[in-house]
């Protein structure tokens, strides 16, 4: 499969618009679309020979909270961006209702073309650039998004949205969804005005994964044709390359679900593996329907759950964020986190039930933590992720789920080859051992039982 940049892309200076008398010209905003194939928006923006300005901006709001990995990784992507358009991009750092309508103004454009965002600040931002365009005669328009099916668009025949995963599941499989598109031609408008540089990549203290678009297929194509069939079999052991490591190139868009759904078939793994995109999609929706879940309980009867908040609380929470609990796959897949910037999936689920029903602390302080280091932390996955193991989300199975971190480290690292990796003081440990807390900070058992009569506030009883 080949993904090669439009080499016959025309480039023209931003200082030659006189020279192209009424030519339109349209900006090309990128956001979580850091590609060039399968791209409605850049389609649109270069239609009938359309001059395009492409610009992305360092968003203060999105940089604060993130974590090193996680700028580094975005900066890299953007330097890949600009390599595969001939250096055409513009970077800006600041507000985007300040920001953009600066550029149109100083491009001449007539239009500013995205990907349509649907998280919470997305529609915010969005919302306010529109504002600010609109007395300037110039169009905000938006084209796809990061999903198969736009948030919003699943209901039931009545009109409403689904609140559980398999009934949506079914809907949103029926969907139809065009076909990728291929890169186009676009008549590129090189910067000749002042625009700022991506910034150097932070101090890090771990290894990332190349971020381009080619790195992307490159993985994609390794796990269709090596890895897929056993998706199913493999996918909940973390010691093993069973899941696509894909989940960084989606939250950034250099891979689009519906390239990977062109090319599924219908064996065990592949339907399980589309399974998995529809649970994205589906965390999406249930954010676009209820965006005040990215912070608070979607259940609101687990507003009264007691949970601990004190400065013991922050304690024990900083010794779960540096995987230092004593319990080593729960150690494991934080210390996995802190060195490069994912998770396994299996083990999210486990540190995440450990914090919320051992420790008895707020989803959302791990759901922050995570969002910071996580190179892929996509705020419908993380946050309703992080709630689905809380109890306090979409999930059918309500609190009293509570995983025990022994059991789950035996059956998904039966020899300890993940611990072994990540908490290589305990490698010298043999057999079934390897699974027991060390130096433990609280006894699962105990906790457990903390966990369930703290939820008998919830049901009365």
């Amino acid at each position: 499969m080949t993904h090669a940049t439009p080499t016959d892309a025309t480039l023209v200076s931003m200082t030659a618009r006189s020279d192209h008398g009424s030519t339109d010209r349209s900006i090309i905003w990128f956001r979580r679309d850091l590609r060039l194939a399968d791209h409605p928006a850049l389609h649109h923006a270069a239609r009938d020979g359309r001059e395009v300005v492409p610009v992305f901006v360092i968003d203060p709001a999105l940089v604060g909270p993130s974590g090193a990995a996680r700028l580094a990784f975005m900066y890299r992507s953007l330097r890949s961006l600009k390599q595969a358009m001939d250096g055409a991009l513009v970077v800006r750092h600041g507000r985007p209702e300040t920001v953009i309508p600066q550029l149109a103004r100083e491009a001449g454009a007539t239009e500013v073309v995205v990907s349509r965002d649907y998280a919470p600040y997305g529609r915010r931002r969005d919302a306010a650039v529109i504002d600010q365009l609109r007395s300037m005669d110039v169009d905000l328009v938006g084209k796809g998004s990061p999903y198969v099916v736009p948030p919003g668009t699943v209901l039931k025949d009545n009109g409403t949205p689904y609140a559980v995963f398999t009934p949506f599941s079914r809907a949103w499989g029926a969907k139809p969804h065009a076909d990728p598109l291929a890169v186009p031609d676009v008549r590129w408008v090189r910067p000749s005005i002042d625009h700022d540089e991506i910034p150097a990549d932070p101090a890090l203290d771990c290894e990332l994964p190349e971020a381009s678009e080619d790195a992307a297929h490159r993985l994609w194509d390794e796990f269709r044709d090596g890895h897929v069939e056993e998706y199913s079999a493999r996918r909940n052991a973390p010691a093993e390359p069973g899941t696509s490591r894909l989940s960084p190139y989606l939250r950034w868009g250099q891979i689009h679900p519906r390239q990977l759904l062109a090319e599924l078939g219908d064996t065990k793994g592949e339907s399980t593996f589309r399974d998995e995109l529809a649970w994205r999609e589906f965390y999406a929706d249930v954010l676009f329907h209820h965006p005040d879940s990215a912070r608070e309980n979607l259940q609101a009867k687990m507003d009264v759950l007691p949970v601990d908040s004190d400065a013991a609380a922050q304690q024990r929470f900083d010794r779960w964020a540096a995987g230092r609990t004593g319990y080593p796959i729960v150690d494991a897949g934080m210390r996995q986190l802190l060195a490069t910037g994912w998770m396994h999936n299996r083990v999210r689920m486990i540190t995440a039930s450990f914090l919320v029903k051992d420790l008895h602390l707020p989803w959302q302080w791990g759901a922050r933590h995570f969002m910071r280091h996580l190179v892929d932390g996509d705020i419908a996955s993380n946050q309703h992720g992080w709630q689905w193991t809380a109890g306090t989300g979409t999930d059918a199975a309500p609190f009293f789920r509570v995983f025990n971190p022994i059991l789950q480290s035996e059956r998904f690292d039966p020899h300890g080859d993940y611990i072994r990796q990540w908490v290589p003081e305990l490698a010298h440990i043999v057999g079934k051992a390897i699974h027991g807390p060390v130096e433990a900070m609280v006894e699962h058992g105990a906790e457990r039982t903390e966990a369930l009569r703290r939820y008998q506030v919830v049901t009365g009883r």
